[in-house]
């Protein structure tokens, strides 16, 4: 080999940081050599390209394998050794002479080689280059093979080279144990960095409520469920209409379980477009798509170790359905752009307002996927089926209506009030009745309450004629008469998302989600020219005067 120049080589690879840049170190380093023809880092990992790998008829169990990660050539040939060009980018675990290393955790060397031989990749290229030497060393660090590194010299191997090759491919194996290390150690405080942002936000926007409140049969019946299910690591499938407190629920389970003391991921899939499903639920790495610029963990990754819940688990792409399956069955993700599968543990928690059993039967979710996640389903009752808890729950809204408003005395809920909140129906559920408390907080200024909406005459339902089925619709229909349906909300609503009065009341859904999708669907929101004295700011939540 006849590199004297491997100290200086070996003080490089150890400055290095990232893993990239000391696999270069390495392979560049023992190529510059004189006599050295070729230089080669293979790594184990897991199977990833068995579709399409050349050794797929040889690999025993296609499930590990040894990945070429650096290469580097001292040839005018030097592109017949790259990696994107590689013919064998993959070598199964005791197959050929790498995989044999790997296996046996020994080095190897073969002289006097002839091109012939059966083993080699291109023997052409050995013959062209005059190579009559391979050398074979295992990569160990604390008694684990991480790889195999190779290298095709054009000399004989003396005895000073091989003891040059053990003590070199034992300070590279240090140096790859030691770049992991620090992408580890990168990676989990990025992911840290991540949860607290995720959490500042959950902080900011959460809800005006943080318990169950209410005595009633429907609500004693869910809560039972939640103390049957809540140790458990089964995935629940939260059901019930809009406003009736799902995502209460999942912070119960999560909060009862034994995942209490880590995070509780939120994702509510409806706000997310189409195209950033993947990335925004697996992560991806640092140039997979144009605007990528850092490595970013997803929500699962988050969520490891912790709980994950995924709202309106209805609007997740039939494309996506299928990984996001793989996921829950494996508990393992790959990021975007990435070939390297990360192992999770992760309690998987979802939620919906639509009916998934029509879904799977329109074709439009899948039926395995719905089995897997309504392991445990928890049908939430609309506020109509427990109007014995609508006083109860109007009085804590009143309270903490007042400290955000910082009111000084906190109006008190008469009787009467009290009977006429419990006979409305309240279509929105509990978060009506939430954004209808704080308007009549904020209207009261010390005084009584007063609910408009109570006094407002019922309109019966319009007549409809018998009607045939309904038409099927493509996913792009959906999506245009969704964006029909926010833009005749928002102009019935001048234009104002929350409140009793607003487009998220009128359409049934949250403000922030409505929020999203109009972002999403570019739909250009115009503010009233004479906004009501008590409409709410759609962003901030603060009175408009």
């Amino acid at each position: 080999m006849n590199c004297a120049d491997f100290p200086r080589v070996m003080t490089s690879v150890a400055e290095k940081r990232s893993l990239p840049e000391v696999l270069d170190s390495i392979v560049n380093g023992i190529a510059a050599c004189s006599k050295v023809a070729c230089a080669r880092i293979w790594l184990l990992g897991a199977g990833d390209l068995c579709a399409t790998c050349r050794m797929r008829t040889e690999c025993p169990d296609q499930t590990r394998c040894l990945h070429l990660v650096a290469s580097a050539a001292n040839s005018a040939d030097d592109q017949v050794f790259s990696i994107v060009d590689a013919k064998f980018r993959r070598l199964p675990v005791g197959i050929r002479r790498i995989g044999k290393i790997a296996e046996s955790g020994q080095p190897l060397v073969e002289a006097n080689l002839t091109g012939g031989e059966e083993w080699l990749i291109d023997g052409e290229w050995v013959r062209n280059e005059k190579v009559s030497t391979f050398a074979g060393h295992p990569l160990i660090f604390h008694g684990e093979i991480l790889g195999v590194l190779a290298i095709l010299d054009r000399e004989a191997f003396t005895a000073v080279d091989l003891d040059w090759l053990r003590i070199f491919a034992n300070h590279a194996a240090v140096s790859i144990a030691n770049a992991r290390a620090f992408e580890e150690i990168a990676y989990l405080k990025e992911r840290l960095q991540e949860e607290n942002n995720y959490l500042r936000e959950e902080v900011t926007t959460a809800l005006g409520f943080g318990e169950l409140i209410g005595e009633s049969a429907a609500l004693r019946h869910v809560l039972r469920q939640i103390e049957l299910v809540a140790e458990s690591d089964a995935t629940v499938l939260i059901t019930g209409e809009s406003g009736t407190g799902k995502e209460l629920i999942a912070r119960a389970l999560h909060q009862r379980g034994t995942r209490r003391d880590r995070a509780l991921i939120k994702v509510n899939c409806g706000a997310v477009p189409e195209t950033l499903f993947e990335s925004e639920f697996f992560g991806h790495v640092k140039g997979a798509f144009t605007g990528a610029l850092r490595d970013k963990p997803g929500r699962f990754e988050m969520a490891d170790g912790g709980t994950l819940f995924l709202d309106e688990i209805g609007e997740v792409p039939l494309a996506l359905q299928a990984k996001l399956l793989r996921v829950l069955q494996e508990q393992e993700i790959e990021r975007v752009g990435d070939t390297r599968s990360r192992k999770l543990n992760v309690r998987v928690i979802t939620a919906t307002n639509r009916n998934l059993k029509a879904e799977v039967e329109a074709g439009r979710f899948r039926e395995d996927l719905f089995y897997r996640l309504s392991v445990f389903p928890i049908e939430v009752p609309p506020l109509r089926d427990r109007r014995e808890d609508i006083p109860r729950l109007a009085e804590h809204f009143i309270r903490s209506s007042a400290r955000r408003l910082n009111s000084r005395r906190s109006p008190r809920l008469t009787a009467p009030v009290a009977r006429q909140l419990a006979a409305y129906d309240w279509p929105g559920n509990v978060r009506e009745l939430q954004n209808a408390v704080e308007r009549a907080v904020i209207l009261a200024h010390g005084g009584p309450l007063e609910f408009d909406m109570l006094a407002s005459p019922k309109t019966p339902p319009p007549s409809h004629p018998a009607a045939g089925p309904s038409p099927i619709l493509t996913r792009a229909e959906l999506k245009e008469r969704e964006r029909e349906s926010i833009v005749a909300a928002l102009a019935q609503s001048r234009g104002k998302i929350h409140g009793p009065n607003g487009a998220a009341a009128l359409l049934g859904m949250k403000p922030t989600t409505l929020a999203s999708k109009i972002e999403v669907l570019g739909i250009a929101r115009k503010p009233s020219t004479t906004p009501a004295p008590d409409s709410l700011e759609a962003t901030t939540g603060k009175v408009v005067r």
